[in-house]
């Protein structure tokens, strides 16, 4: 057991150890953030041209 502990890295303690963060694939559609971030920019001003030109 104590051979077994000393290879696993010790987790980082934040917040009183009650966070922990884990660098785990997710199953799923996977797309950068700027992608996101263009087609919110894009919505956003088909909603101002919408608002402008159909009153």
């Amino acid at each position: 057991m104590s051979r077994r502990r000393r290879r696993e890295a010790p987790m980082p303690a934040s917040a009183a150890g009650l966070l922990r963060f884990f660098e785990e694939e997710a199953k799923g559609l996977k797309v950068r953030p700027e992608v996101i971030l263009i087609i919110a920019g894009i919505l956003i001003a088909m909603v101002i041209l919408a608002n402008r030109f159909f009153p």
